[in-house]
Order: structure tokens, then C-alpha cells, then sequence
């Protein structure tokens, strides 16, 4: 007689929307409140996609981010950018993302990285390729400032929230801690 597994039961996580300058945000926090996905309205396919990838299926119930989550986005966009800080992520993916990303948050605000200073963070130098895909899969964007990567010559390259959007943070950033460090080029 076969043994059947029984079912797990899908994630359970709680959407929540915020108006940002740059455009509404969708906001997916788990029961402990910890951000697990983190996206523009109009890449939400994309960020179901992220989250089937990293859970399977997931039961998302529109509702209402911890308060302490939604204050500290509105103050980063209000100027205080060390507000992201404190805010707890959780993440699916490889080690090896996992890694790229919480190498993403050690980059200064105010500062740029290229791909492969993001690589040479995680001990990886030769992986300049796969940091950059990995980074293009973070589903936690701005929180786990993957706008923050630039390329090796420091044009902007790729941001799943669109080249402006990168833009508009790198200079919301620069303007408010006096000048981005690292080259960038706007255009």
C-alpha cells in the first residue's frame, strides 16, 4: 500500500499597497511581519512570478503591512534613507542568492557598486554573471537595494522597476546625502 504525503498547506501572506513618488508599491509581509516580496504595481506579474518561484503557491490576503514596516518606506521616501534598515526580509532562493542579496544591503546609501564589487562582497569574483541574476531576481526591490548595482563603466543597467525608477532613487539618494559615491553615468 503507497503512503501518500499529505498536502502542505500553501504560505500565507498578507499584500498590502502604498502610494510612493515613484508609484504605488505592493508590499507582501508574512505572519511575522518580515517583507518577502516588494515591487511596483506594474511589475506585479513579475513579482508573482518571484514568489511562486521561491513558495510554490501562496495565498495572498490583501490587508495592511505592520505599521512599523509602512512608516519606515514612508520616511525612506520622506528622505530619512536609513529607514529600510531595520526592516526584516525574508527570502526563498538559492544560498547563493540569498548571499548576492544580503550583500545588496551593505551597500552605503549614497554609494554605487558594480557587479563586480558585488561579486568580489561574497567572495565570488569570477560569478559577476550570475551576481547579475541573482540581483535581477531579488524579489525585495528598493528594501534590498538592488538599484543601488551599476555597470563596470557605471551606466545604469537593467532594474526590474524600469531605468527611471533606478534613476529617480540613485538621484532621491544623492540629494539627500549630498552625492552618490561610485560613478554613474544618467544617460
Amino acid at each position: 500500500m503507497k503512503k501518500t504525503q499529505p498536502k502542505t498547506r500553501p504560505e500565507a501572506f498578507t499584500l498590502d499597497r502604498i502610494a510612493t513618488p515613484v508609484g504605488e508599491v505592493l508590499l507582501v509581509v508574512d505572519a511575522a511581519g518580515a517583507v518577502r516580496a516588494f515591487d511596483f504595481t506594474d511589475y506585479e506579474a513579475r513579482m508573482m512570478k518571484l514568489l511562486a518561484r521561491h513558495y510554490g503557491e501562496a495565498r495572498l490576503t490583501p490587508g495592511r503591512a505592520p505599521e512599523a514596516v509602512r512608516n519606515a518606506i514612508a520616511a525612506y521616501f520622506d528622505g530619512d534613507l536609513a529607514a529600510l534598515d531595520g526592516i526584516p526580509v525574508k527570502t526563498g532562493g538559492t544560498d547563493f542568492q540569498r548571499a548576492v542579496w544580503a550583500a545588496l544591503r551593505t551597500i552605503p546609501v549614497g554609494r554605487t557598486w558594480s557587479y563586480g564589487q558585488l561579486a568580489h562582497a561574497i567572495g565570488k569574483p569570477a560569478a559577476v554573471r550570475a551576481v547579475g541574476l541573482a540581483n535581477g531576481a531579488n524579489p525585495i526591490g528598493v528594501i534590498v537595494p538592488c538599484h543601488r548595482v551599476v555597470g563596470a563603466n557605471g551606466t545604469l543597467t537593467g532594474y526590474a522597476g524600469g531605468l527611471e525608477r533606478k534613476r529617480w532613487l540613485l538621484a532621491h539618494e544623492a540629494s539627500q546625502e549630498g552625492t552618490v559615491q561610485g560613478a554613474f553615468a544618467l544617460d
